[in-house]
């Protein structure tokens, strides 16, 4: 559903009324069938004061019989309740459906964000979009809308038939019910506002909520959990304040409703009996009289209250279309994704991409190429400054250099989160610019420093980039990234859950599960951030071995800060202020590159005494082969 997107929402009760309409698109047959029966009911309601009326008259006559009349006003009450109880499940039912489409595309367009837009808006506001403002707009959808047309429609014809038996009384009925429409008008304005306030306090809760539980090993460690709950506190007092005063501005709003109807009711008591008396009306007419100035309350009442509603509602909907239009990125095309075709073994191939350059005499393009890339998150402030490599389709490409040298940054414009500023881009010798992201990303599998591992079970998380994989491949990767102990440990082995986040494995744990992961989705190319951080010394000279074996069958990016890491890679790429300074064999560079020197002595060993790690591992255990 696109319609919240498309213009900023009326701010009057009319335009309010036309946005809650629209979000009625593919549900306006259960809309029709709901004001219809609810019109049926009011119908039959309307129906009972006149038979109310016949049966006063004629128990006033003595001898006409009024049994049959007392038959007919029973049938008409249970026939009322029976066509309410089903239009209101037709409009709840109704109402679920319209948030259900709200929230799938509040999910997907939420989930396609442009990166830089989870830099500027906090998860847990936008989740409480998802949650809270929608459950908001389905009461606003499920009862308001129909609520005011049919609310309306039956007070309508209340007053004509108020009006039919005596228009004195009607007069004075309308004159305190127009004073009762004065002050719910003067509150409307107030009430959107404090809505609105109230909803954006309830989603800030959850952001600073959503914040400390994901840092909570640090929140505990510092003792700070009272500290947090004070804080997080001062947000749920805001949403608190925000919704006493909607709820001051809607108690004040329905007295005034209700003490203008009982008022009318009270004067249409005394001037209607002293009329009796008068002999100007009977008093059949006058108890009908009174039985629809009480069942004017019920569709004024859900009259007023459908537009105080309709004011909240309108709080929580501009929140959704303020999320409904930030930027996204754009939908890919079938073709473009399917440019990509995996094999069933010997790793990932890249078919010739559209557009592909021809090759060069010196053998194929590059799977990866940089061209004077330059950017920055900011304007005015360059992150990459011309930044040039390639990275051939088998082998192993290091980055390295001072943190802030940009080398994450060259991750995040590989996998496409990002665009250049300027600069060439191209896998497999066609620009980025000329592919779908997810063409790009097809091409691509990621170990990030930071491992991202899911909610559920171990083989889930392996699995996550290719759901269809056998238990051979997921066997193989697990064997690869040395997870056997972790299968064994878990009670239930690959069907074992990890828990959030991964808490029940360690940090090095998880990020060989991220690795196992990468592996199973065989792809061209391979980014590793700080791929060692983590790792005990036998599992990184492990996991060096894996990489030289891995790079005989794709390209490997890596950012490194370890020499025993960058060491065997086949080039040296030096990073230095956001522009390459120097490329090179680890030996090559330590001779020509004062950069790459001064970042091998903060090693704290003498680069000539750094053994292979990788040797050792392999004299201990044998070599791990890629199949």
């Amino acid at each position: 559903m696109t319609t919240a997107a498309e213009e900023t929402p009326d701010r009057s009760t009319w335009g309010a009324v036309a946005t809650m309409y629209r979000l009625t698109t593919g549900h306006r047959a259960s809309v029709v069938v709901a004001t219809v029966l609810t019109l049926v009911g009011s119908a039959l309601g309307l129906a009972q004061p006149l038979v109310a009326r016949n049966i006063v008259d004629a128990s006033g006559q003595g001898g006409r019989p009024f049994w049959p009349l007392l038959a007919l006003l029973a049938a008409l009450f249970v026939t009322e309740a029976a066509t309410g109880a089903v239009g209101r499940f037709v409009l709840e039912r109704m109402g679920e459906g319209v948030v259900r489409g709200l929230r799938h595309g509040l999910i997907a367009h939420l989930l396609r964000l442009e990166m830089r837009q989870y830099h500027r808006h906090r998860t847990g506001d936008l989740i409480s979009r998802v949650t809270t403002d929608t459950t908001l707009l389905r009461d606003v959808v499920s009862q308001a809308l129909v609520d005011l047309v049919t609310g309306a429609l039956a007070a309508a014809g209340a007053v004509v038939l108020m009006a039919w038996i005596d228009p004195l009384l009607l007069l004075l009925v309308a004159l305190t019910v127009a004073t009762a429409a004065l002050v719910v008008a003067s509150l409307l304005k107030g009430i959107r506002a404090a809505s609105a306030h109230m909803q954006a306090s309830v989603g800030a809760v959850a952001a600073e909520l959503e914040r400390a539980l994901g840092a909570l090993p640090m929140v505990r460690v510092h003792r700070a959990e009272d500290r947090e709950a004070a804080h997080i506190g001062k947000r749920v007092d805001a949403a608190y304040d925000a919704g006493v005063r909607t709820a001051k501005l809607a108690s004040v709003m329905s007295p005034a409703v209700e003490l203008a109807v009982q008022g009318s009711f009270l004067l249409v008591l005394v001037i209607g009996g002293l009329r009796v008396d008068g002999h100007a009306n009977s008093l059949g007419d006058l108890v009908a009289f009174l039985l629809y100035a009480s069942y004017l309350v019920l569709p004024l009442s859900s009259v007023f209250r459908a537009v105080g509603l309709m004011q909240r509602g309108m709080g929580a909907y501009q929140r959704i279309a303020q999320a409904l239009t930030l930027p996204a990125e754009p939908a890919d095309t079938v073709e473009s994704v399917e440019s990509v075709e995996r094999t069933a073994a010997g790793g990932c191939v890249a078919r010739a991409a559209p557009r592909r350059v021809e090759r060069t005499g010196k053998g194929e393009t590059p799977a990866l190429a940089l061209h004077d890339v330059r950017f920055g998150y900011v304007p005015d402030r360059p992150v990459l400054n011309g930044v040039s490599f390639t990275v051939p389709h088998h082998g192993q490409v290091a980055l390295v250099g001072r943190s802030g040298a940009g080398k994450s940054t060259i991750f995040a414009l590989v996998a496409r989160f990002h665009e250049p500023d300027s600069g060439t881009l191209l896998f497999d010798g066609s620009p980025a610019a000329e592919l779908s992201r997810g063409a790009c990303r097809a091409r691509i599998a990621v170990v990030d420093q930071n491992t991202h591992v899911v909610h559920g079970t171990l083989r889930d998380n392996i699995t996550y980039a290719a759901p269809g994989a056998g238990d051979a491949e997921v066997r193989r990767v697990v064997e690869l990234a040395q997870l056997d102990g972790v299968v064994r440990r878990l009670p239930d082995g690959l069907s074992g859950v990890l828990g959030e986040r991964g808490n029940t494995l360690s940090a090095g744990e998880r990020q060989r599960v991220a690795l196992a992961r990468a592996l199973l989705a065989r792809p061209a190319l391979l980014l590793l951030d700080e791929p060692t951080s983590h790792l005990d010394a036998i599992n990184e000279a492990a996991l060096t071995a894996l990489m030289k074996e891995a790079a005989q069958e794709c390209a490997l990016l890596v950012i490194a800060h370890r020499l025993s890491t960058v060491r065997h890679a086949d080039r040296i790429i030096v990073l230095e202020e956001g522009r390459t300074v120097a490329s090179g064999s680890h030996e090559e560079l330590l001779t020509t590159s004062p950069s790459y020197r001064a970042l091998a002595a903060g090693q704290m060993l003498r680069p000539a005494d750094v053994t292979s790690g990788a040797d050792a591992a392999t004299a201990a255990h044998g070599r791990p082969r890629m199949p």
